[in-house]
């Protein structure tokens, strides 16, 4: 889906009618090709809430299940929709009546995970609630902030708020160079865990310099035949690594999925614990994650930025599984020297 420089003047910036925006929306659930690039309304804070003129937004696999409508019956969305719920951008209006506690105001740099039942930003402009917002991390472009939350707060609230990652820890996580993978390592790594992690061949470089203690190449080796006494795993992929995963826990483990229950009966009988965890929004869990990149601590891995016209491209290579790191979609043109510095 990418859009002749005819439909953006002057081959760049699209230059909005009032009250309207640009937008990939929408209007059934289906395949790649439901996804348009269009006018839309420009939305309209509320009190309590912000406009964000949107820099970049991730991609994550729940945009392209939520167009597919895997989670109609978990997400009452309306149509036309736009989808994306990871954004970074600049505060253009503050909603309304008082701001709560004043804590942002026009020309502040944040980024956000917004309620995933709303409004997504893959679009000009995205409304976020205060609490679902952060300033986002001085030493990231939009770009790279844009890679962070939905990603980083899975694996905080995974690793921390339902595990209770403790130091010195032994810590298994799955698909350790995916978008969730490549920052749990680093926010385990940083609270003092000892990390196994899988990838193919490929990307093993990738876990070492990420400072993964003991890689595993899931093509040559069972993961289990090298992890063992393991007091976390997170899985990212469910079926049968799931199933496995239950032989290299300890007594008083936890195994927290993202993707599928784990059995209770199962956690019932090895004397474990099983969760199955979905990123809440939290603005200030991502303060203390800006903080954390900010050290130098955790950093995103980009694998490609794409502008938001093609953003169909964006989700058929997520969709694909072969993704190191996480896609963002530009959304605002003029940064490219910005981003290739930090890329």
């Amino acid at each position: 889906m990418v859009f002749p420089k005819s439909a953006v003047p002057g081959g760049s910036l699209f230059i909005e009618k009032k009250g309207t925006m640009k937008a990939i929306r929408i209007h059934n659930y289906g395949g790649p090709e439901v996804l348009k690039y269009e006018n839309a309304p420009r939305p309209q804070p509320q009190a309590g809430e912000v406009l964000i003129r949107v820099h970049a937004a991730g991609v994550n696999p729940i945009d392209w299940k939520v167009r597919e409508g895997h989670m109609k019956d978990f997400w009452p969305h309306k149509f036309p929709l736009i989808l994306g719920w990871d954004s970074s951008g600049v505060v253009e209006e503050v909603g309304p009546g008082p701001a709560a506690a004043g804590r942002f105001k026009i020309g502040d740099e944040v980024y956000s995970l917004p309620d995933p039942t709303r409004n997504g930003a893959y679009a000009d402009y995205i409304v976020v609630r205060e609490p679902e917002l952060a300033l986002k991390p001085k030493s990231l472009h939009h770009i790279r902030a844009a890679a962070v939350p939905l990603a980083a707060l899975t694996a905080w609230q995974s690793l921390f708020d339902t595990a209770q990652l403790q130091p010195g820890q032994r810590v298994l996580i799955h698909a350790g160079s995916g978008g969730v993978g490549h920052l749990a390592v680093q926010l385990a790594k940083w609270r003092g865990a000892y990390v196994f992690a899988t990838a193919s061949t490929k990307n093993q470089d990738l876990l070492r310099k990420l400072g993964v203690d003991e890689p595993i190449d899931y093509t040559q080796q069972r993961f289990e035949d090298v992890a063992r006494n393991i007091d976390i795993v997170l899985d990212t992929l469910g079926d049968e690594t799931q199933e496995r995963s239950w032989l290299v826990l300890k007594k008083g483990g936890n195994l927290v999925s993202l993707v599928q229950p784990p059995s209770e009966e199962k956690a019932k009988e090895l004397g474990v614990r099983a969760a199955l965890l979905s990123a809440q929004p939290n603005g200030a869990q991502l303060a203390e994650i800006a903080k954390i990149i900010d050290s130098g601590k955790l950093a995103p891995t980009i694998d490609r930025i794409i502008p938001l016209s093609d953003a169909r491209r964006a989700q058929e290579l997520s969709q694909s599984g072969h993704i190191h790191g996480k896609i963002t979609l530009r959304v605002r043109n003029g940064d490219g020297a910005l981003e290739r510095k930090q890329s």
